[in-house]
């Protein structure tokens, strides 16, 4: 998963502004866990949209989006490697 500083400038890009209040409250390491919960995504973002408006609430769940990309692209690397690896035993190439 990102850190921080990579939400932040994945924010930069993507919105021009760095949303840290967000990053920071998601990536507290007492409350990560619950934070990270999907099943409390609509009421996070409503209250993110309370207080920071509808662009910050966007900016909640593509945090979101972009810890499960990064939990899960190592998988997909894996796998590749496996399938390659396979397909190299058997004197297949790419």
């Amino acid at each position: 998963m990102p850190t921080i500083e990579k939400h932040v400038e994945i924010s930069l890009q993507r919105t021009g502004k760095p949303y840290l209040e967000v990053h920071e409250w998601m990536d507290d390491p007492r409350n990560k866990t619950e934070r990270h919960d999907i099943t409390r995504v609509l009421e996070f973002s409503r209250m993110f949209e309370e207080k920071y408006g509808e662009a910050a609430a966007r900016e909640y769940v593509q945090h979101l989006a972009d810890d499960l990309n990064g939990k899960f692209s190592h998988l997909v690397e894996d796998v590749q490697k496996l399938v390659d690896n396979t397909l190299a035993y058997f004197g297949a190439k790419k």
